[in-house]
C-alpha cells in the first residue's frame, strides 16, 4: 500500500487555498468559542457566507444553488472544515442537508420550490422529527399522530432529541397515519413548520455542551402541501434520508461535511491528535524530563495518531462504529495521561490545551448513538456489507 502524499493539480492546490482564507476570515475562535458555551450548534453568519459561494451543498448544480463542485474539492472543503472545528457550528447545517435529500426526491414540485432554493443559500434550516420517548431507536414505532381533515393535517404527539430545533423553519416529521396498518406502512412524511400554531420546543443540554430540544405538537394543523410523498408511505421515503445521513446515499447528493464523515466525527478524532501531540511537545515530567521523550506516552499518542488514520480511511457505517469508538476510547485515553490537569474546562486555570480534550471527552459519550447507535451499524454492516442474515429481534420478555 502507498502511502505518500497525493499530489494535486495546481487549480485544485488553488481551491484548497481560497477554502482556507475563507475560513480564516469567517471561522474565527470567537465564533468557535461562543457555540462550545452556548452549545447552539449554529452560527447563521458563517451558514449564509458558505452558502454564497454554494457551499452548502456544493455538488449540487450551481442552477440549484450550489457550487457544482467535483468529488476532490468536495472532499478538500469537508477536510478543511473539519480541520478548524466547524463541526461545532455545522450541525444544524448538516441535518438540513440531510434532509434536502428526501425532499428533492419526494417533495412535490411546489414544496421543492418552497424548500430547496433556501437550503442552498443558506436561508432555510430544517431538524428531524424521528424520536419519541417510548421508541428510541425504533422508528417505525412513532405514535406521533396525524389525522386528515378535509386539506389538512391535525398533528398530535412530541418528538424529542431534535438537535437544531431552535435555530430552524422545518422538521422533518415522521407520523402515523393509519393506526391500523401494519406497523411500517400506516406512516406519512411530513415537513412541518415550526412557526404552526400548537408547536412547542423546549430545550434539552446534553453533557457534551450541545442543546438538543423536545418538540410538543398539540393539536397542529398543516396544509397537505406539507405531505412528503404518498400517504402510508413514510417508511419508504424516510429510506433514502436515513441512507445519507449513514453515509449509504449517492455522493452527488451530499452536502458539506458527508463526504467521507468528514465533518462530524473522524474531524473530531484527528482534533484528539493534535490536542495530544500539543501537549506531548510542551509538558513535562515531574523531574523536568520532557513528556514527548517518554516512550510509554509517545506509544499512547501514537495510538491516537493511528485511530485518526485508520478513521480517515473509512466511509458509510464502518466509518460510523470506527470513528464513535475512537473518540470514546482516546478521549478517555488522553485525559488519564494528562492526569488531573486533564479533568479542567476551557478557560480554567491549568486546563490542558484549554480544556479541549476534557470537551472531547465529554462529547463522545453521544457519538454512540447520534445518527444512529452503534448496534444499528452494526447490523448494517453484517446485513449490507457482509450478506449475513437479517437480525432477529426478541421480544423484550425474551431478551433478559
Amino acid at each position: 500500500m502507498d502511502f505518500a502524499l497525493i499530489e494535486v493539480e495546481p487549480d485544485v492546490e488553488a481551491f484548497r487555498k481560497e477554502v482556507q482564507e475563507f475560513l480564516d476570515g469567517h471561522l474565527t475562535a470567537e465564533l468557535i468559542a461562543e457555540d462550545r458555551r452556548s452549545g447552539n450548534g449554529h452560527d447563521q453568519r458563517f451558514h449564509e457566507a458558505l452558502g454564497a459561494r454554494g457551499w452548502i451543498m456544493p455538488m449540487w448544480p450551481v442552477d440549484e444553488g450550489g457550487a457544482g463542485l467535483d468529488p476532490l474539492r468536495a472532499k478538500i472543503l469537508a477536510l478543511e472544515l473539519a480541520w478548524r472545528q466547524s463541526a461545532w457550528v455545522s450541525i444544524s447545517r448538516l441535518i438540513t442537508t440531510t434532509i434536502a435529500i428526501g425532499v428533492r426526491a419526494w417533495g412535490s414540485d411546489a414544496l421543492r420550490e418552497e424548500i430547496l432554493p433556501g437550503v442552498a443559500r443558506g436561508s432555510v434550516l430544517m431538524c428531524l422529527g424521528y424520536t419519541e420517548p417510548d421508541s428510541g431507536s425504533d422508528m417505525a414505532a412513532a405514535k406521533t399522530r396525524a389525522t386528515q381533515d378535509g386539506d389538512d393535517w391535525i398533528i398530535q404527539g412530541q418528538k424529542m432529541f431534535t438537535t437544531g430545533a431552535q435555530n430552524s423553519h422545518y422538521v422533518w416529521l415522521l407520523a402515523r397515519t393509519d393506526p391500523a396498518a401494519p406497523k411500517t406502512q400506516g406512516l406519512t412524511m411530513f415537513l412541518v413548520p415550526l412557526n404552526t400554531h400548537g408547536v412547542e420546543i423546549t430545550p434539552i443540554h446534553t453533557l457534551g455542551g450541545e442543546r438538543t430540544n423536545t418538540v410538543y405538537f398539540d393539536g397542529a394543523k398543516i396544509g397537505d402541501h406539507y405531505r412528503v410523498g404518498p400517504v402510508g408511505q413514510g417508511w419508504r421515503v424516510v429510506a433514502g434520508a436515513l441512507d445519507a445521513e449513514h453515509r449509504m446515499g449517492r455522493i452527488e447528493d451530499r452536502g458539506i461535511g458527508d463526504d467521507a464523515n468528514l465533518g462530524t466525527w473522524q474531524g473530531l478524532v484527528h482534533r484528539l491528535t493534535d490536542a495530544g501531540l500539543r501537549w506531548a511537545r510542551t509538558a513535562h515530567h515531574p523531574d523536568g524530563s520532557p513528556v514527548v521523550d517518554d516512550p510509554l506516552v509517545r506509544e499512547r499518542v501514537a495510538r491516537v495518531a493511528l485511530d485518526s488514520e485508520v478513521a480517515a480511511l473509512l466511509d458509510g457505517p464502518m466509518s460510523k462504529v470506527a470513528t464513535a469508538t475512537a473518540l470514546i476510547r482516546n478521549s478517555a485515553d488522553l485525559v488519564e495521561l494528562f492526569g488531573p490537569a486533564g479533568t479542567l474546562q476551557a478557560g480554567e486555570d491549568g486546563a490542558v490545551c484549554d480544556g479541549e480534550v476534557e470537551f472531547l471527552h465529554r462529547f463522545a459519550q453521544g457519538t454512540a448513538i447520534y445518527g444512529g447507535s452503534v448496534e444499528i451499524f452494526h447490523n448494517m454492516l453484517a446485513e449490507r456489507v457482509l450478506g449475513l442474515p437479517r437480525a432477529r429481534m426478541l421480544p423484550p420478555r425474551e431478551r433478559s
